[in-house]
């Protein structure tokens, strides 16, 4: 048997050497003056958690466990996102509506399941069953998913503070996500559904799909953020529909320019603008802006016009493919779309890009034309291939 491993016998075992007893191993924390113990149902688990906690002990990362539960624990980490003292990844706060989203999803399916389960006694195998019977239940994959990232944001801030030796969240199998193809509407198109909308709304749909607002920055869209002498959005803040004005995604203003497709309807809006808080499309108050009755009307008026309906996000992504066939770099591009790195707009909207499939063997083979004629005009010979 292994140094600090031990194997558990019942007092029914006749305590044979194939017997399916479970191991124990611990490993000695002098910081907390106490064993921290880890029971698994084989040797080598044992043995392979005992070497990897030994490590981490000597190295300060591993404390022995305290009897936080899950509740407790989630309870903690939600008043610390709140509060801000609780970051993302990248350092940033996080936004309001995820800690809803997490919160939600926390009461709804985690804690009605392990609330009172100490936090480092839960096992890969526990959460393994727990994503097993959301998906026997019939919830969708991307709904485990969203599930599941509460569960992994509070599992890493104990790992990196050494509350747990083992994140439990690691290695849990997921549904596969398959999402459907979003709705991106050709130049001809955005004029129909423009056109079909009511008066009222055309201007905020317009801005969606020749401007590529997100939904929070154009509720958060203000008179003085509209220049149109200068031709430029100012992207300065979003909305929440319960925090109120919030800062962009990227926590970056950002300048946006306006098309002529775009002007006249922004211009006619102002015009009429008679809301006193500032707002273009009146965030927050009982406007054509209401986020349930603006996608309702519009609905109505598209199934009028036997149209294909679209969303305020996919007219975001038709922005993008707009803007990508008129020619637009990839840089600029990701600029006028708030994205924190080109390499985001280069995966969601690479395909677009010019040069895919059979256009990048014309463009290869124009080159190589290019190439082998200016070879054979400066050495007088034909280019050889080696």
């Amino acid at each position: 048997m292994a140094a600090g491993v031990r194997q558990r016998h019942s007092r029914s075992c006749p305590r044979q050497s194939r017997c399916k007893c479970p191991y124990e191993a611990f490993v000695y924390s002098k910081r907390d003056g106490k064993k921290i113990r880890k029971t698994f149902p084989t040797h080598a688990a044992a043995v392979a958690w005992r070497n990897e906690s030994a490590t981490a002990v000597k190295r300060n990362t591993l404390r022995a466990p305290t009897p936080v539960t899950v509740r407790e624990a989630a309870d903690a980490w939600l008043a610390g996102a709140r509060a801000g003292l609780i970051r993302t990844r990248s350092g940033d706060p996080y936004k309001p509506s995820a800690i809803r989203a997490y919160d939600k999803a926390l009461r709804l399916r985690v804690l009605p399941e392990i609330a009172g389960s100490r936090l480092g006694d839960v096992t890969r195998l526990d959460l393994q069953d727990l994503v097993d019977g959301w998906v026997a239940a019939g919830l969708s994959a991307s709904t485990v998913g969203t599930t599941l990232l509460p569960l992994r944001a509070i599992y890493r801030r104990a790992a990196s503070r050494g509350e747990i030796a083992i994140n439990p969240t690691s290695g849990v199998e997921l549904p596969a996500v398959r999402g459907g193809r979003d709705h991106i509407a050709a130049p001809s198109e955005c004029d129909r559904l423009l056109a079909a909308l009511p008066a009222r709304d055309r201007a905020i749909w317009a801005t969606a799909m020749y401007a590529g607002l997100r939904r929070g920055e154009l509720l958060a869209l203000q008179v003085e953020d509209v220049n149109l002498a200068t031709g430029v959005i100012h992207v300065r803040r979003g909305w929440d529909q319960q925090a109120g004005e919030i800062e962009t995604k990227t926590r970056k203003d950002r300048r946006v320019p306006i098309a002529i497709a775009l002007r006249d309807y922004l211009d006619e809006t102002l015009m009429q603008l008679r809301w006193e808080n500032g707002l273009v499309f009146g965030a927050g108050q009982a406007t054509p802006f209401a986020t349930t009755s603006l996608a309702s009307r519009a609905a109505t008026a598209w199934k009028r016009a036997k149209l294909t309906p679209i969303t305020l996000h996919e007219c975001r992504h038709t922005y993008a493919s707009l803007m990508i066939a008129a020619g637009v770099n990839a840089k600029a591009l990701s600029t006028y779309m708030g994205h924190a790195k080109i390499a985001i707009t280069m995966d969601r909207y690479g395909h677009l890009m010019p040069g895919n499939e059979g256009e990048s063997a014309s463009l290869l083979d124009a080159y190589l034309t290019r190439a082998a004629s200016a070879t054979g005009a400066n050495t007088g010979a034909s280019p050889v291939l080696r």
